[in-house]
């Protein structure tokens, strides 16, 4: 069974700074079947939406809310995905949750965080 665990988030002050990190754990496959790692972040009452990205040759993609503030990363090593978030604003604030994409033969497995909350005060 395939598990990531978050964590990192927490309550900040507008400017400040917060890293994330996801850990996977169980059969993902080989490190060469995960092809996409991500954050998506949820605010209440509002849809899941995608922070940033970064596919399997280490290339980030970021949505223009937060280019310049946050900073996506990955480390093959421990199967885990960082998301360095500085200069955060109130809008920030959301459950923050990592995805794991891998592919193995024909199939594409998604697998999701439970999440971590950040909370960004004025």
């Amino acid at each position: 069974q395939v598990q990531l665990v978050e964590s990192g988030g927490g309550l900040v002050q507008a400017g400040g700074s917060l890293r994330l990190s996801c850990v996977a754990s169980g059969d993902l496959g080989s490190i060469s079947a995960i092809n996409y790692m991500a954050w998506y972040r949820q605010a209440p009452g509002k849809m899941r939406d995608l922070v940033a990205s970064i596919n399997s040759d280490g290339t980030p993609d970021y949505v223009d809310a937060v280019k310049g503030r946050f900073s996506i990363s990955r480390d093959n090593a421990k199967i885990a995905v960082h998301l360095q978030m500085n200069s955060l604003k109130p809008g920030d604030t959301a459950t923050y949750h990592c995805r794991v994409d891998t592919v193995i033969g024909p199939t594409k497995y998604i697998y999701w965080g439970q999440g971590t909350p950040v909370t960004v005060s004025p």
